[in-house]
């Protein structure tokens, strides 16, 4: 299985790099989940064998709205790493993108280990801030189609992510959320359809990533999940999410140089 998981994660590797989509349904479509990290986990690692190094961990499918979109019923995870990470007001590269797409969320930042065990109310003690958050996504597979497995294998759809200014630990319950593209309305949300609370997110990112030999560490961000409906990320586009109680966070699409 070893040689077939490498095969798997240098096709996802090169789909990324090369932005040339996988066409489905692909050979990893039917594999169990547990081949599916395992494909993961190599993927990513191809990318720290670059350089790269992990930023934290997100969280995939927590929505109602967005296992609608997807069409799956499951609870996914995937890896953060800093060559992913976009400064708040700073440009999302999407002529490196296949079919890029945004949603706004909430994002933990660790100050301390959180480890598989924890009830929904201890992961707080391991937090040091929480911010609103954006996270560009973008799936390797022809026409952003995929079964659970084949999306499990693509580090969750996860491209990108940046992060407003932290603010201090508080609830963070059914906090509005709004997404606005160009300065118009998007999405509109809640912070409660994240899990019913974002919290329960942390305990199942700390039970996810114990499941993959990893226990979340200090400094690392974690990403809760979709609080609404992701929407396509055209060039140029201006997208602001603003999470009640914790301020805002934008970023713009590039613009190819020949259309600038």
């Amino acid at each position: 299985m070893t040689g077939r998981v490498d095969g798997w994660s240098a096709a996802l590797d090169d789909a990324a790099t090369g932005r040339k989509p996988l066409s489905g349904p692909t050979e990893l479509a039917d594999v169990s989940l547990a081949d599916a990290y395992a494909v993961q986990r190599a993927l990513v690692r191809r990318r720290l064998d670059r350089g790269d190094r992990i930023a934290g961990f997100k969280l995939g499918f927590t929505s109602v709205a967005k296992m609608r979109q997807m069409g799956v019923h499951d609870l996914i995870s995937g890896w953060l790493t800093e060559g992913m990470r976009v400064a708040d007001g700073g440009t999302v590269d999407v002529g490196a993108l296949l079919h890029p797409r945004i949603e706004p969320e909430v994002a933990f930042l660790l100050d301390k280990p959180l480890g598989a065990g924890a009830d929904n109310t201890e992961p707080l003690a391991a937090v040091a801030a929480v911010a609103p958050a954006l996270e560009i996504i973008d799936s390797r597979y022809t026409g952003f189609s995929f079964t659970l497995p084949e999306v499990v294998a693509d580090n969750a759809s996860s491209a990108g992510f940046a992060v407003g200014a932290w603010q201090p630990v508080r609830d963070v319950d059914n906090l509005g959320v709004l997404l606005e593209v160009d300065g118009r309305l998007a999405q509109a949300g809640s912070t409660a359809a994240i899990l019913g609370h974002p919290v329960r997110s942390l305990t199942a990112a700390a039970r996810l990533a114990a499941a993959a030999g990893t226990t979340l560490q200090p400094g690392w961000v974690v990403l809760a999940g979709a609080a609404t409906a992701a929407v396509p990320l055209s060039p140029g586009a201006h997208v602001r999410a603003t999470v009640t109680g914790l301020g805002a966070v934008e970023v713009t699409a590039s613009v190819p140089r020949e259309a600038s």
